[in-house]
């Protein structure tokens, strides 16, 4: 009942996103509200895609494919949200990207003689066009002034309204509300999951807000490359060549990208 979790997800993050502006006393948004609508769609019609390409590609695929993700974030940015970019910043996410490829990949005899363009490669296209999309939204968000816990709010209520309406044309909702009163220990479970996403959201927007969506792809590219990394130190787990010649890389694009890929001012939203 993926989909369901994903709801109750985005629930627990409209009511802490809500919270955050009533605490905080916000002032009144004046964004459009079609643009964190059809942000909300391609957000959930990013991870939808994501998750259903795992029926033909196995999960170090799927990784890999993510793993990219900044690269249409960049570059539906220049074609449809009128960011500038210098030749330093092409070159850092390449980098960072080829690095970040080379350390999830998995060594292993492929099922197949080559390389072929199905279903679960068409999914994880869509799925990174889909995340290219929510980038330009987030960034004509950011043109008219939309803070973060706005955007997250907004986001995640545009996302409800999708999820809501798949999950009665599926009937999925019927069963997973059956799952939950046969097994009521799994709540607190749901819960406990909900409060830790929107904790991690409530950063996340907050990238977004201050640095923009290709940082904030950035960020979120590099965040399972960090958690790996950090177990070689904590527990002694061993990389093999190939992924340290990867640590090397996405450091040097992480460098290079903070020393010489400042954003060339935007001149149009």
């Amino acid at each position: 009942y993926t989909m369901f979790l994903v709801f109750c997800q985005c629930i627990i993050n409209a009511m802490f996103a809500k919270g955050v502006l009533l605490v905080t006393d916000s002032p009144p948004d004046k964004t459009p509200a079609y643009l964190p609508f059809i942000c909300g769609i391609t957000y959930v019609g990013a991870m939808l895609a994501s998750n259903a390409s795992l029926k033909w590609v196995n999960y170090p695929t799927q990784v890999l494919g993510k793993s990219c993700k900044p690269i249409p974030v960049m570059i539906l940015g220049v074609l449809l949200a009128g960011k500038r970019y210098n030749i330093i910043k092409y070159l850092s996410v390449m980098l960072i990207v080829i690095g970040v490829a080379l350390f999830m990949y998995k060594d292993g005899k492929s099922d197949s003689s080559g390389f072929s363009l199905g279903s679960g490669e068409m999914l994880l296209l869509t799925s990174l066009t889909l995340d290219g999309l929510t980038g330009v939204c987030q960034e004509k968000m950011r043109g008219y002034g939309m803070k973060a816990h706005y955007m997250m709010l907004m986001m995640n209520l545009s996302a409800l309204v999708v999820m809501s309406m798949s999950l009665l044309a599926t009937g999925e909702i019927w069963e997973a509300l059956t799952f939950c009163s046969k097994h009521p220990e799994i709540v607190p479970e749901i819960i406990t999951f909900g409060c830790a996403s929107a904790l991690g959201q409530n950063f996340i927007y907050i990238v977004v807000s201050e640095f923009g969506a290709l940082m904030c792809s950035i960020m979120t590219t590099t965040r399972k490359f960090f958690t790996i990394l950090g177990s070689v130190f904590l527990f002694g787990n061993a990389l093999v060549t190939r992924q340290w010649i990867g640590t090397a890389v996405v450091f040097a694009g992480l460098v290079l990208n903070d020393r010489f890929g400042k954003t060339v001012k935007v001149e149009k939203l």
